[in-house]
């Protein structure tokens, strides 16, 4: 593990609206003010604690400020932004990144923007320790929560932080986050969930592998052509179905985690042990 100093800047947009500028720098904005203001994109970077093992870290913070503008050449566009880290030893290496902007209609019935990232691993690398590593943005962090999509309400400044990964060049990386055992439905518990990601640089085909509990006959199957890409999540719940979480459920009328205790395996088609989640009673002992 070591410090590292985020700095990012806005290199180009897909199209040439009007007013446009802020280019090169950490603050971009664009369009003809229709009331408070310019709409942009901010990037603050600051110290990161690089870690090598798939700690995620938040890479730096992004803000969109939507305001009404008029003008845009296209609703839809794309923004990027290059992300320079310095490391301690005096080593710096940029890393590239793409936002897709939806700028919808201020009195349509959806009014707020959505930002989306297509972008998930940087084309550049880095050697650390003599291994080559790639950076894998897993989302926006808002309330806790990683999600692949920004939602950004008109008339402010909204904020998340932009979550990264450390990976190794060229290899899948698939684990279990979390195993939230405690949902809100009473008595089945259906919105209960487990979560994977593959926080590697490349995509991951866990077609036939299993998701199970301590308890026998507690196994989910993941079906053919399931494929993780870079940073994306998904979530089996007990008995609800989530198509923006990938649409798995056990389909189970019972709820599936242990409230007191349980273990989380991931499996593979020949049955190994590819990730273990165990949480209360069955929780890793330091």
């Amino acid at each position: 593990m070591s410090t590292a100093l985020t700095t990012g800047s806005w290199s180009s947009l897909s199209v040439s609206p009007p007013n446009l500028n802020g280019l090169g720098t950490e603050h971009v904005r664009w369009g003809t003010p229709a009331g408070s203001g310019q709409s942009g994109y901010v990037f603050r970077g600051g110290s990161v604690e690089v870690q090598t093992d798939g700690t995620e870290f938040t890479l730096g913070t992004y803000t969109h400020e939507n305001f009404p503008i008029v003008g845009m050449p296209a609703q839809q566009f794309d923004v990027d932004l290059v992300v320079r880290v310095a490391f301690e030893d005096g080593t710096e290496s940029d890393f590239s990144f793409r936002f897709h902007h939806n700028e919808t209609p201020n009195n349509g019935p959806t009014p707020d923007d959505v930002v989306d990232l297509p972008t998930f691993v940087s084309p550049e690398t880095v050697t650390i320790d003599g291994v080559e590593y790639g950076v894998v943005i897993s989302g926006f962090k808002r309330g806790g929560q990683v999600v692949r999509t920004f939602v950004s309400p008109e008339n402010g400044a909204n904020s998340a932080d932009i979550v990264a990964i450390f990976a190794r060049a060229g290899r899948p990386d698939v684990v279990i986050t979390t195993v939230r055992h405690r949902g809100d439905v009473k008595y089945t518990q259906a919105d209960e969930y487990v979560e994977i990601v593959n926080r590697g640089t490349v995509a991951a085909n866990i077609s036939g592998w299993t998701l199970g509990a301590d308890d026998a006959g507690q196994d989910f199957g993941f079906p053919p052509g399931t494929v993780l890409q870079p940073g994306q999540r998904i979530r089996i719940y007990t008995n609800q179905h989530h198509p923006e979480w990938g649409g798995f459920s056990y389909g189970s009328g019972r709820p599936i985690w242990n409230d007191k205790g349980d273990r989380a395996a991931l499996r593979g088609p020949d049955g190994e042990v590819v990730s273990e989640y165990g949480y209360g009673s069955r929780a890793s002992t330091p």
